[in-house]
C-alpha cells in the first residue's frame, strides 16, 4: 500500500478505512504528529455514525505523540503546490481548512475538523477554574498538551482552548435518535444551553461541565475521554447501520412523502420557466402525475413488507 506523505512534516500518513453511507468505505489521511486530517473531497460529509466514532478513536490515539508544529511553507500531498487558508461558516459558526490551490484536497487539525462539525465551544474562565480545581491542569483538544491558566492559546499548536460537548457528539454520531434512549443522551436536554445553535457562543458558564440536574459529564477537553464517554455506542451504531429499524424506515418513509409536493412544484416550476423544453416522462409520471393516494398506498404496502420482513 502507498501511503500519502505529509505535507508539513514529511513522515508517511496513516490510512483510514472508515463506514459510509449506503454501505460504502470512507478513506482519510491521518498525521499523528501534526495532528491533522487531510479531506480528498467531502470525506465528512459521507461518515456514518460509526465511521465518525472510529475517526475520533483515531484522533485520540494520536495525542499520545508529541505535538509536530505547523509549518508556514506546508505543501499538498497530493502535488506539492501551495495551501491557502479558506474560511468555513457553517451552522455551528466558523472553521478553517488548508486547502490546495489546485483543489486536490484540504488540511484540517483535529479542532478545526470537531469545531466544523459543532461539537466545541471556547473554554471559559469558569472552565479553566475548574478543571484546575479538578484535574490540576488543563488540555489542548486538539493536541492533548498542557495549556496555562491565562493561555489565549495552546503554547503547542496555537489552537483556541475548547471544550468537547459530549451531548452533541452523542447526537451527531445518532443523528436519527435510532438507539435513544442511551446514558450518554441524557445531557441531550442540556445541550442547548452550553452552546449557541446558530453561532457556537459559550453561553452561561454555570452550565460549563456538568448538569446540574443529575451531575452528568457534559463537556470534556480530551479526546480519549469523549471517545469513552460514547465507545459504549458503538455496537447499536453498527447494527443500525445495517438494519435500521422498522421505526426509523416509517420516519424516512414520512419525510420522502412529506417532500413530494415541494418536488411537484419544482418540475412545474422548471416548466414554466422553459416552455419550449418537454419534460421527460419519468420526471412528470413520478412528480407531476403524483397523486395522495398512491403516496398513501406505498407507505402502506411498504409498512407491511418491514412487519412482515423485521418480525
Amino acid at each position: 500500500m502507498a501511503f500519502l506523505p505529509c505535507g508539513n512534516c514529511g513522515r508517511d500518513m496513516q490510512a483510514i478505512t472508515l463506514a459510509g453511507h449506503y454501505g460504502r468505505v470512507v478513506e482519510l489521511d491521518l498525521c499523528a504528529p501534526c495532528h491533522l486530517v487531510w479531506f480528498d473531497q467531502t470525506e465528512t460529509a459521507r461518515l456514518t455514525g460509526s465511521g465518525l466514532l472510529d475517526l475520533i478513536a483515531a484522533m485520540a490515539a494520536a495525542q499520545s505523540l508529541p505535538h509536530e508544529v505547523l509549518r508556514a511553507d506546508a505543501r499538498c500531498p497530493r502535488c506539492s503546490g501551495r495551501l491557502d487558508t479558506v474560511h468555513n461558516r457553517s451552522r455551528w459558526g466558523e472553521s478553517l481548512q488548508l486547502q490546495c490551490h489546485r483543489r486536490h484536497g484540504a488540511y484540517q487539525s483535529f479542532a478545526q475538523f470537531l469545531q466544523e462539525k459543532g461539537l466545541l465551544r471556547p473554554m471559559s474562565g469558569l472552565d479553566r477554574a475548574q478543571m484546575l480545581q479538578q484535574r490540576g491542569h488543563i488540555d489542548c483538544v486538539n493536541c492533548g498538551s498542557s495549556i496555562g491558566a491565562s493561555d489565549a492559546q495552546c503554547p503547542h499548536c496555537q489552537s483556541v482552548p475548547s471544550l468537547l460537548d459530549i451531548a452533541r457528539l452523542a447526537h451527531a454520531l445518532d443523528p436519527e435518535d435510532a438507539i435513544a434512549p442511551q446514558a450518554v443522551h441524557a445531557t441531550r436536554a442540556s445541550a442547548a444551553a452550553m452552546q449557541c445553535a446558530a453561532c457556537g457562543a459559550a453561553l452561561p458558564p454555570e452550565r460549563s461541565m456538568a448538569c446540574n440536574q443529575c451531575g452528568a459529564t457534559l463537556a470534556v477537553s480530551r479526546l480519549v475521554q469523549a471517545h469513552e464517554c460514547v465507545a459504549a455506542l458503538a455496537p447499536a451504531l453498527l447494527a443500525h447501520e445495517h438494519r435500521p429499524s422498522a421505526e426509523v424506515v416509517k420516519r424516512r418513509m414520512a419525510k420522502l412523502e412529506a417532500d413530494i409536493p415541494r418536488r411537484r412544484a419544482w418540475v412545474q416550476q422548471m416548466e414554466a420557466d422553459a416552455p419550449g423544453v418537454e419534460t421527460p416522462p419519468s420526471l412528470r409520471d413520478q412528480w407531476s402525475d403524483f397523486r395522495p393516494w398512491q403516496a398513501r398506498l406505498g407507505l402502506i404496502l411498504f409498512l407491511a413488507w418491514l412487519a412482515w420482513r423485521f418480525w
